[in-house]
């Protein structure tokens, strides 16, 4: 009696083809993730970026909302010794502040020998918009500015009067009058233009150029 052979096993693997065509389909789908991720660090990145910026013009929108909320009347004078309206301002060059004014509410919690109110200036040099101030009032040189912009191409000033109406340029007859809202429009590389409205503190009515005249 003859024994029945045993079953032989199929021990067929894969063939070259086939492995390389696997190969390929992880090539192709390790590719996509590695796009897939790149994208997304990148587009993480221009949304932080976008975040900082965002909120460095509120900052700087910030800085000057408490600045010309708390404007107070006050002529002072310069380095050099002469006199300086309550506020002024100037559009030409970056030799000269952008806007002076003096500001209440100066915080001495250290209680140091100074006055409660504070010199501002605001300037646009360098590509930056900078905040400087002074420690006194009159004829003290100014401390280091702050820079509160980067970038910065141009800087456009509005003044609102105690009339309502809008003007580009504050030069009144009256040393200690304050506009009543400030307007800048401020230009940044590769940025639409940003528009920003700040209300001034109140200052002292205008008065009528006959009393004006008779008070002379």
């Amino acid at each position: 009696m003859t024994k029945a052979s045993p079953p032989m096993c199929d021990e067929r693997g894969f063939t070259l083809i086939e492995l390389l065509v696997a190969l390929m389909i992880f090539a192709m789908l390790a590719s996509a993730g590695v796009l897939l991720l790149g994208n997304s660090v990148s587009a993480q990145a221009q949304v932080k970026a976008r975040l900082d910026d965002l909120a460095s013009v509120q900052r700087a929108a910030g800085a000057l909302s408490a600045d010309l909320g708390q404007a107070v009347s006050r002529v002072t004078r310069t380095e050099a010794g002469t006199l300086a309206p309550a506020f002024w301002a100037h559009d030409d060059g970056d030799a000269l502040p952008v806007m002076r004014f003096v500001r209440g509410g100066w915080d001495n919690l250290g209680d140091l020998p100074r006055p409660s109110l504070q010199k501002v200036e605001y300037w646009v040099r360098m590509g930056r918009l900078e905040r400087r101030t002074y420690a006194q009032l009159d004829g003290a040189a100014g401390d280091d500015p702050a820079t509160l912009l980067d970038h910065v191409e141009d800087v456009r000033l509005r003044f609102r009067d105690a009339r309502g109406a809008w003007r580009d340029d504050w030069t009144p007859g009256q040393p200690d009058l304050l506009p009543r809202a400030v307007e800048m429009t401020v230009t940044r590389t590769g940025e639409p233009p940003v528009t920003l409205r700040f209300l001034v503190a109140p200052g002292p009515d205008e008065r009528p150029l006959a009393e004006g005249t008779s008070d002379a």
